[in-house]
């Protein structure tokens, strides 16, 4: 923070000092330099006693109707100060500040705020100084490695081709990489309170727990209380496991992280307004709050979907989102530093054709027209409002349903939903605005894993799906 003093050279003819300094001569000027714009600081009491232009002066009178005289730079003053604002002194403590006409009173900082502020900037130029740094000598390495290669390949095309490709893989993987560190680093601060629907299982409690490892104050909710219970209890005991294994910072920051839980049927407005009403009581506000909450009773055409299939998925999925997203506008609107609020992605939300899954499909997409529309109500407010794609995630959400062509296709493109919860997190935890879109499935992802598909095959199921080789898959 700083504060410029401008000096001006002011003229004033000399008729204007008239009994002020004494004899005058006609026609001639005199020259006033106030110490600051706006700002003159005079003593109560007499005239300086012959001091030119300063003694007596109307324009530099004081309350009581005496003289003063102007301060110059480096004199000490007895008692208080006063400052001149609009031809009437205001009582001002030394320290105060510097009053700038039409600005106000700015504070000065301190010779300890100077530093500390400097020393600020200059960390953050240092460290990103150190990334940009750290890439460069990366890709210049990268460049030589290419080049040997080149030369040992003899000239062979298939050759030339396999170290383009893993070139290729390389500086993906490693902008990736150094990507999530420079966030992770970012994201240490906290803690966040955070609200998650649907987060008993799947990704929902894998968001839960990365938060929660993250050093925030995590609300678990479900239909079930005992389901809730249970996962509260499963994460308390993963964040005593993470407090042991952190050290400096990150143990400190696990010190204030906290989960509770709720049962909550989003598709009741009681339920929903129970649940923020918790969260508040608890944590005093919310900063985040993600609807995860999400069914699509499996992969069927529309006509083998019941009465009551068609309502629960689109009752939990457009009616649950939109219930839980008016609660938390409600209760972010009246917080100091607004919040955040995410809803899920998924098959359907750009409007392509989701066959097997119409209704499913319906849902997300009517997802995407309410963000649209939120986006020009909430122009101003201090709520913002975002998507989060997780892309295709390793559920029973997922599999239930699935075929097998589908499941040899999710080898190469699905990930488990602990992987999708540690790229996600960061991100949430430090967005800013409105309107934004935190994708796993980013572009360099998806060209990531077809240049690796040789090598996912039968990551997740064998060839005749007999059977599935992870452990996890709530």
């Amino acid at each position: 923070m700083a504060a410029v003093a401008i000096a001006k050279l002011q003229v004033y003819p000399v008729d204007h000092l008239a009994g002020c300094c004494g004899e005058r001569q006609k026609g001639s000027f005199g020259f006033v330099r106030p110490a600051a714009a706006g700002l003159f600081r005079v003593q109560k009491g007499g005239c300086g006693g012959g001091q030119p232009l300063s003694q007596h002066c109307r324009s530099f009178r004081s309350e009581d109707g005496g003289g003063g005289r102007e301060f110059d730079d480096g004199e000490k003053e007895e008692g208080k100060d006063e400052i001149l604002k609009g031809g009437k002194a205001e009582k001002l403590k030394k320290g105060d500040g510097l009053w700038v006409p039409g600005v106000g009173r700015l504070k000065l900082p301190s010779k300890d705020e100077y530093s500390r502020g400097i020393a600020q900037v200059e960390e953050v130029f240092s460290s990103a100084a150190i990334h940009v740094g750290r890439y460069i000598v990366t890709m210049m390495s990268t460049g030589v490695v290419l080049a040997t290669g080149f030369q040992l390949s003899g000239g062979d095309g298939q050759m030339n081709d396999l170290i383009w490709y893993s070139w290729l893989g390389g500086i993906i993987i490693g902008t990736m990489t150094g990507a999530n560190m420079v966030l992770d680093e970012h994201c240490r601060a906290g803690p966040r309170n955070v609200v998650i629907t649907g987060s008993t299982r799947g990704l929902g409690k894998a968001l839960a727990r990365e938060f929660l490892l993250s050093g925030d104050r995590v609300v678990v909710a479900s239909r079930s209380q005992e389901s809730v219970d249970m996962t509260v209890k499963e994460l308390e005991e993963n964040l005593k496991e993470g407090m042991v294994s952190a050290g400096g910072s990150s143990k400190r920051n696990l010190s204030h992280a906290r989960v509770i839980g709720i049962a909550c049927d989003v598709c009741q407005p009681s339920d929903v307004k129970k649940l923020a009403n918790f969260a508040v009581s608890e944590f005093g506000s919310i900063n985040i709050w993600i609807n995860n909450a999400g069914t699509n009773k499996g992969f069927r055409p529309l006509l083998q979907f019941s009465d009551e299939d068609v309502t629960q998925i689109v009752s939990t999925n457009l009616v649950g989102s939109i219930l839980c997203t008016r609660e938390a506008m409600r209760v972010m609107e009246n917080q100091p530093k607004g919040g955040h609020i995410f809803n899920m992605d998924g098959a359907g939300s750009g409007g392509s054709s989701t066959p097997l899954t119409a209704v499913y499909g319906a849902t997300k997409c009517g997802l995407r027209q309410l963000q649209t529309s939120l986006l020009k109500e909430s122009k101003k407010s201090k709520v913002g409002v975002h998507t989060a794609s997780p892309g295709m995630v390793l559920t029973e959400l997922l599999l239930s349903g699935s075929t097998l062509k589908n499941k040899q296709m999710f080898n190469i493109i699905c990930e488990l939903p602990e992987t999708v919860a540690r790229t996600l997190v960061p991100r949430m935890r430090v967005v800013k605005g409105s309107g934004k879109a935190i994708n796993y499935l980013t572009p360099p992802r998806i060209l990531l894993a077809l240049v690796t598909a040789w090598l996912r095959r039968g990551r997740w199921f064998d060839d005749q799906v007999i059977s599935c080789h992870i452990s996890i898959i709530h």
